[in-house]
């Protein structure tokens, strides 16, 4: 038999880990139909609530659960990089625990793979529930980073997808520090089939993103997949340069003919402001890529478990 192996990254998630269980094996006769054995492998990124005591309490009555618990909050996209790392299917799908992600979809993505395609990917036709400025920023987002990198996006994509093992060792291969899992599944390629669906609230519980953390978040991927900004800010400083040279001439020639140079403080002083804060800007701008390589020479391990189940 094949095997499945479906990985659920989980932040504080208590209240959803059964409930996912329950939905996840409603496809238990198509699982068997298609002649395959499935493994749920839960990763705690650390959870504060009792996330872990029921996923334990899972294992006892399933034993095709598995945990692997961080000795802290790494993050999601170190818990999406330990989940294929400990993955030992023939086929890995990646679903969140809150049911966001419906696992009734599941016989119909295996239909596609059987078709041929590598991976089936699944996208958000609507933003249902969704704060309207969180929905603005995020299509802009999308339209920014399909604008200034070479890395296929598409606008509401979920981390919700399907892929053959060959799949998943091209992006075990990709073991950066700084890590943007939707950058890395459009830059490995691979033949993928878009799978549309309205989007679902979760089950249970709060999201755990906010606007800020969804914001630092963009601007991991902006600078993991994209060198745009690098140019920008070169090409901001080649602007303000020619704009300076020509302040220059043409406060000369006002001086020789009309005199006063005494005049124009107020202009000054605003120009001055502007010029330090562009420089500040693009120093920012470099900031965010040296802090980055920082980090990628460091050489520090993406996360580190704790209990393993």
């Amino acid at each position: 038999m094949a095997l499945l192996t479906v990985i659920v990254p989980c932040y504080n998630e208590e209240e959803n880990v059964k409930f996912f269980y329950e939905e996840l094996m409603k496809n238990q006769s198509f699982f068997t139909s298609k002649g395959l054995e499935v493994e749920v492998l839960y990763i705690d990124d650390g959870s504060k609530d009792k996330t872990v005591e029921e996923v334990k309490k899972l294992r006892k009555k399933a034993e095709n659960v598995h945990l692997v618990s961080f000795s802290r909050n790494f993050g999601k996209e170190a818990a999406i990089y330990a989940g294929f790392q400990k993955a030992k299917g023939d086929y890995v799908v990646m679903m969140d625990a809150d049911l966001q992600d419906p696992p009734s979809l599941l016989p119909e993505m295996f239909s596609y793979l059987e078709q041929g395609y590598d991976s089936v990917a699944t996208r958000r036709v609507d933003r249902k529930g969704e704060p309207p400025i969180r929905s603005f920023f995020a299509r802009l987002f999308y339209r920014l980073m399909n604008r200034i990198s070479k890395t296929d996006m598409v606008d509401g994509a979920r981390d919700y997808r399907l892929m053959t093992r060959q799949v998943v060792d091209s992006i075990l291969s990709m073991s950066e520090y700084n890590r943007f899992t939707k950058g890395i599944f459009g830059w490995v390629g691979f033949e993928t089939k878009w799978v549309e669906y309205e989007n679902v609230e979760r089950a249970h519980g709060e999201t755990k993103w906010n606007f800020w953390k969804l914001f630092l978040y963009s601007i991991e991927g902006i600078t993991a997949f994209s060198t745009a900004p690098l140019a920008f800010a070169s090409i901001m400083g080649v602007l303000m340069c020619l704009c300076a040279f020509g302040a220059i001439i043409f406060i000369i020639i006002k001086t020789l003919i009309w005199g006063d140079p005494v005049g124009g403080w107020p202009s000054m002083v605003c120009i001055i402001f502007l010029v330090s804060g562009v420089q500040l800007f693009c120093l920012g701008i470099v900031g965010q890529y040296l802090s980055r390589t920082y980090m990628e020479v460091k050489r520090r391990p993406i996360y580190l478990v704790k209990e393993e189940w």
